[in-house]
């Protein structure tokens, strides 16, 4: 059996704001083997991004809980100190954020910027690091003299890309990519999902992929994580998972989907999202779900159905185990 190269245990983020405490992440557990690519999918403020940021250790300083285990080749990160840590970051994860864009500093051009982690994390030569960076940016589509541009200079998708070949230039085991089409046009979101699916092709790339979009995830995922209110719901293999969900959650997503070779009536979730304030006491997709019955008053525990799926749900609870 493949060990995994991340793993993921019973892990807890809570923020500290003045209107209470914020149960970003609620006890989240998975993993992901070398090479695999897993796609955390769900609704604006789910946890997602906060997932991310806790696995790399990027947090604010309102937080007030963090705990549970997070496993790099065996390795917990979470015993690391910040300095340990900061040997973690970029040489074995690397990360593309948010609104990535903005990441670029306007006044330092491109290649340096790309070069900069090789110099900091490898102690690199600079000469010898911008070299490698205008490999790096070739590599992702982007002529090697536009490392003697700056960040102006460059169009949307160039942007991102070279967020990509700078999170790609220390060849790190696992890479977080956060929203990283979101800003983008529709050509050119086709145009980075294509250029990530020959660099996991031939590189052997461990993805994390975090998204609100299925049609994108769909593009490059092996196994999805469905977030609903800062819990995975529903963990499950990607092509099991696009041909039939089995969270109610999950099912009302993919009906949202336009399809293009199949005319089905396009579906939406009623309400809205809980709190991560107050969440609910039990199944915190109750209020929202069509199937809900009078068990959904008490919060499910993760079932495992059909060999390899897991699902937080009652209505598996005589369909799988725990």
């Amino acid at each position: 059996m493949v060990k995994p190269l991340l793993e993921v245990k019973n892990l807890r983020t809570y923020f500290k704001t003045r209107k209470g405490i914020v149960k970003a992440v609620d006890n989240v557990s998975f993993s992901v083997k070398k090479g695999e690519t897993i796609a955390v999918i769900g609704e604006s403020g789910c946890g997602k991004s906060s997932l991310a940021k806790s696995i790399i250790r990027l947090l604010p300083r309102n937080i007030c809980t963090y705990e549970g285990e997070i496993l790099l080749e065996n390795e917990d990160l979470m015993k690391l100190e910040e300095k340990e840590m900061n040997e973690v970051r970029w040489a074995k994860i690397s990360m593309v954020s948010q609104a990535a864009l903005n990441s670029l500093n306007p006044v330092i051009k491109v290649g340096q910027q790309v070069a900069e982690p090789l110099i900091i994390h490898e102690g690199v030569d600079k000469k010898t690091a911008l070299e490698r960076a205008r490999k790096a940016l070739s590599m992702v589509g982007i002529p090697e003299t536009f490392a003697e541009r700056y960040p102006f200079e460059l169009s949307g998708g160039m942007k991102q890309r070279a967020i990509i070949a700078m999170a790609l230039i220390t060849d790190p085991d696992l890479i977080i990519l956060d929203e990283p089409t979101s800003a983008l046009d529709v050509l050119t979101q086709a145009s980075i999902m294509n250029m990530l699916k020959i660099i996991k092709g031939k590189m052997t790339k461990t993805f994390m992929f975090i998204t609100h979009d299925i049609a994108v995830s769909s593009e490059l995922a092996d196994k999805v994580a469905v977030m609903y209110a800062g819990q995975i719901v529903e963990l499950t293999n990607a092509e099991n998972f696009y041909k039939a969900p089995l969270h109610p959650y999950s099912i009302k997503l993919m009906a949202s989907v336009p399809t293009l070779r199949t005319d089905k009536k396009l579906d939406f979730i009623p309400g809205t999202p809980p709190s991560l304030i107050d969440p609910p006491k039990g199944c915190r997709f109750a209020e929202r779900c069509p199937w809900r019955f009078e068990k959904c008053e008490k919060e499910p525990p993760s079932f495992l159905v059909k060999g390899d799926s897991i699902v937080k749900c009652w209505l598996f609870e005589s369909k799988g185990s725990r």
